[in-house]
């Protein structure tokens, strides 16, 4: 029976990396009905799957990814998410910079959507990851919006935008496409609008 249960995680795993997280963020980026001409930021894009989603939704626009870009099981670098941003015909209209979510450096309300995938949740405590959410908000502009799809502390990620003045929160489970190997780590994805 164990070797079932872990044989089954394997392979939700193996879903969520390859294809779920793929149609799920799908769903969530055309739920923005975005005009084209946005600037997207997403906070820990690693190599970039969500990141190049988005800007094939702004073809007039300009999506940028951050990142720490520590070495990882996964293969993480800049570089490999610039590969993939020219193997998917996005590359002019995207940029990565090395930069910590908690401390981003970009001006005031400089970006149109604010976005993370699977990353928040690794920053060191709780105070780390009210910094990221804070500093979200910060370089949102007016009417901008921010999804934030995580494994563990949504709860407190929708609070603490509730706490900076957004509006529209929303906490969503995202389904069994965004399983982490079982259904008791469930992604969910918490929205929010910036008032205008």
């Amino acid at each position: 029976m164990i070797a079932i249960v872990l044989i089954g995680a394997g392979l939700s795993i193996f879903y969520f990396s390859r294809r779920g997280k793929f149609e799920v963020w799908a769903r969530l980026l055309t739920a923005l009905h975005l005009n084209g001409d946005e600037r997207v930021l997403d906070l820990g894009c690693g190599r970039g799957a969500v990141l190049l989603a988005a800007a094939k939704l702004v073809p007039r626009g300009t999506a940028v990814g951050v990142d720490i870009w520590r070495a990882d099981q996964t293969g993480n670098s800049s570089e490999a998410a610039l590969a993939n941003a020219a193997a998917e015909g996005v590359a002019e209209r995207v940029e990565v910079l090395t930069r910590d979510m908690t401390e981003l450096k970009f001006p005031d309300a400089s970006f149109d959507v604010v976005m993370s995938n699977l990353a928040i949740h690794n920053l060191p405590g709780k105070d780390a990851r009210l910094s990221a959410i804070d500093e979200a908000v910060r370089v949102l502009r007016p009417g901008g919006r921010v999804i934030l799809a995580d494994l563990a502390f949504t709860r407190l990620y929708a609070e603490r935008l509730r706490q900076r003045g957004m509006a529209n929160i929303k906490r969503q489970d995202l389904g069994w496409r965004a399983w982490w190997g079982l259904p008791c780590f469930r992604t969910h994805a918490v929205t929010a609008a910036k008032p205008e």
